[in-house]
């Protein structure tokens, strides 16, 4: 009895004085810091979405200048797989096991995702605004996975009810990358078009390996599409519009949010791209929005690298991790997973610079408990990259 008695008295002890120095907390949390890891392609084929991640890390550079949430700096731990999953899964793993993450945030791509979605999960480590809208995030849901990018799905909804109520468009046809990524695109428009009592002219899977997309665009050209969806990598999305104006074959082509970038996809394009209408998530890069203003000057404009653009794909990095940051405040000081949870199950309505954010109690019933954001709005690709809106936000259930 002596014997049991002492050593719950020294457990007490080394309890007490872990709370004390800061090391009985989170994994990935100290008294100063939290540690939140994030993947993005700096190279390879989507190397053109790198910027996402370096739009977190100002926006976290920004938050620790202003002094940080509740006494703690935000350690971001960025890198690069290069749009590669084993690259992902492997980069991960090593940030996670080696150093310990307390979240992740953003991460760019389906597959990359997909990599890495089991073992965040099974080990209950939050992931929060994957930088994918694929329907995999909340089919099922997951308790700590809370999607912010609005889903592909719903993009393609979006777009093909604005084409063919507003524009009169009959025939569509629709070229997507040949993963999950693309397939949702596709899956979204089926449906919405079966609604108007349309139909899908031709469906053309392109493989990110692919380099000659002649074969490829004469098979859009043949269907008599006078609407066509581009659910691709920037590559062939430039590459596909690009092809087609030299054949002579001109729909009114229309993009996936991953291609709205207007000045980057003009100058990629060599201005090909000014017609395209894309779907959006967030506010434009020129908007008189006070939260763009001031990430703008006090993000970008301080913390951006002297080669850095200030447009979609940069801000869509601070856009995904503001309501994990928001999270993060409502938790207060003590800091768990748990409470990180709570803190993001009871927000309603969050207005940053994208649409409003919404969560609910997790039901492993409901995957609308987990996908945060349902609305996009549509823009025109004008001279010199610039954007004509065409709708206000539009909610797609």
């Amino acid at each position: 009895m002596k014997k049991k008695g002492f050593w719950s008295l020294v457990a007490v002890v080394v309890l007490v004085l872990a709370s004390g120095f800061g090391v009985w907390a989170e994994e990935g949390v100290t008294d100063t810091e939290i540690h939140i890891g994030q993947w993005g392609p700096q190279t390879g084929p989507a190397a053109a979405w790198g910027s996402v991640a370096r739009g977190t890390d100002a926006y976290f550079k920004m938050i620790n200048a202003e002094g940080g949430i509740h006494g703690r700096k935000l350690i971001h731990h960025m890198f690069d797989d290069a749009y590669n999953p084993a690259k992902t899964k492997a980069g991960v793993k090593e940030l996670q096991e080696g150093i310990g993450m307390f979240a992740w945030v953003s991460g760019v791509g389906t597959a990359p995702g997909l990599s890495v979605k089991d073992y965040l999960m099974e080990r209950g480590i939050p992931w929060v605004g994957p930088s994918a809208g694929s329907l995999h995030w909340i089919t099922p849901p997951e308790k700590y996975l809370f999607g912010v990018y609005p889903l592909y799905f719903t993009e393609a909804k979006a777009l093909c009810r604005y084409a063919a109520e507003k524009m009169g468009k009959k025939k569509f046809a629709i070229i997507y990358q040949n993963d999950d990524y693309g397939k949702n695109g596709v899956q979204g428009a089926k449906e919405e078009l079966s609604r108007l009592g349309l139909s899908l002219v031709a469906e053309v899977p392109v493989n990110v390996s692919d380099s000659d997309l002649k074969p490829h665009v004469m098979r859009l050209r043949k269907s008599g599409a006078d609407a066509v969806l581009l659910w691709t990598s920037v590559k062939h999305a430039v590459m596909t519009v690009g092809i087609s104006r030299a054949m002579k074959f001109a729909p009114q082509f229309f993009s996936t949010s991953t291609c709205s970038d207007f000045p980057l996809m003009m100058y990629i394009s060599k201005g090909a791209w000014q017609g395209v209408i894309a779907a959006t998530f967030a506010e434009l890069p020129d908007s008189d929005n006070l939260l763009i203003q001031k990430y703008k000057a006090d993000a970008f404009g301080k913390y951006a690298g002297k080669d850095e653009r200030w447009g979609l794909f940069y801000y869509a990095g601070i856009a995904f991790a503001e309501p994990l940051v928001e999270a993060i405040r409502r938790c207060g000081k003590d800091l768990t997973r748990e409470k990180l949870v709570q803190a993001l199950e009871q927000m309603k309505d969050f207005k940053g610079i994208s649409g409003n954010i919404s969560y609910k109690p997790f039901d492993p019933a409901d995957p609308s408990c987990r996908q945060g954001q349902n609305q996009v709005f549509l823009v025109e690709c004008l001279a010199e990259g610039k954007s004509k809106r065409l709708s206000d936000w539009m909610t797609i259930e």
